[in-house]
């Protein structure tokens, strides 16, 4: 898929349009554009605000649990259990850039999942600058295999394991669930990947505006992209993105979508019509949604 950059082309000076291009057809311009979603998004401010009024009545209407996962000071998630025992497991991975958020902008998520008998993590984690990418990573990897050594402790079934993240967090969970010379994940492993809306390829990232912050190397680009470690996956990916994406976030998510099937780890993958990115993620927490029924059917599907 090319970029389809005529949506926005119109609103380029004649300098950006003369400038050559510096990965596929996108000028530096262009991906700083395609990087930034809240320009494609006007009403992005209002939408996220809702998440954390939501996030806030979630807490208040479900049974929530704060545990230590890590030694770090921000390692730390919430627990939202299913009502039965033996329950599927979804661990959460928030997005923001790897910039902005902690988990408690995010406790949405858990409430149609939580209805749907599935136990809720919560995942919280260091942002940058504080921390390198490579330590993001890391922190969600001890998270995610927390949830996994721990399940029982809270109810959940460590065979039926399953993450789930948006945006950067989409990116940090595909990148945690890249084997390695480290212990397992779990016991069980992890059964299914629901990435949405994720950045999967850091080369044009680090093209971008966003190379002031996340500062990784040359060689870092390809270790830290999960479409450069798709040899390396035993779980099974399913992608989601929004129509209204920016065009480079849906290119990577048709890129990341192919390199998959082509190894054999792609669940399948789905376009929300008439959304853009924030749209989408807030429907992660409304019960009755498209995107939250997929999730809860793809779980409950891997969790057999």
């Amino acid at each position: 898929m090319q970029p389809r950059q005529e949506n926005h082309s119109e609103e380029l000076g004649s300098a950006a349009r003369d400038e050559p291009p510096v990965f596929l057809n996108y000028t530096r311009e262009e991906l700083d554009r395609n990087f930034n979603q809240r320009v494609w998004a006007s009403n992005a401010e209002a939408v996220i605000a809702k998440y954390r009024e939501r996030s806030s009545e979630t807490r208040k209407h479900l049974r929530l649990e704060t545990v230590r996962y890590g030694d770090s000071p921000d390692e730390v998630l919430d627990i939202f259990p299913a009502s039965s025992r033996n329950a599927p497991i979804n661990v959460f991975v928030h997005g923001g850039a790897w910039l902005h958020f902690t988990k408690d902008d995010y406790s949405f998520v858990a409430m149609p999942l939580v209805a749907a008998d599935i136990t809720t993590i919560v995942l919280n984690f260091t942002n940058l600058p504080q921390v390198s990418l490579s330590e993001m990573i890391a922190q969600v990897r001890r998270g995610i295999r927390w949830a996994g050594e721990n399940a029982t402790r809270f109810g959940g079934d460590p065979q039926a394991l399953s993450v789930s993240g948006w945006s950067s967090g989409a990116h940090l969970a595909a990148m945690a669930l890249v084997n390695s010379v480290e212990e397992p994940l779990s016991r069980g492993g992890v059964k299914l990947a629901f990435c949405v809306s994720g950045p999967y390829d850091m080369e044009p990232v680090m093209l971008s505006a966003r190379s002031a912050y996340v500062k990784i190397t040359k060689d870092q680009q390809r270790l830290l992209s999960p479409r450069h470690n798709a040899d390396h996956y035993d779980t099974s990916f399913f992608l989601a993105y929004a129509e209204n994406d920016t065009d480079e976030f849906r290119r990577q998510s048709l890129d990341f979508a192919a390199v998959l099937d082509r190894v054999e780890r792609l669940a399948g993958t789905r376009c929300f019509s008439g959304l853009n990115h924030f749209e989408l993620a807030e429907t992660l927490g409304i019960r009755g949604a498209p995107l939250s029924n997929l999730l809860i059917e793809k779980i409950k599907t891997f969790a057999r």
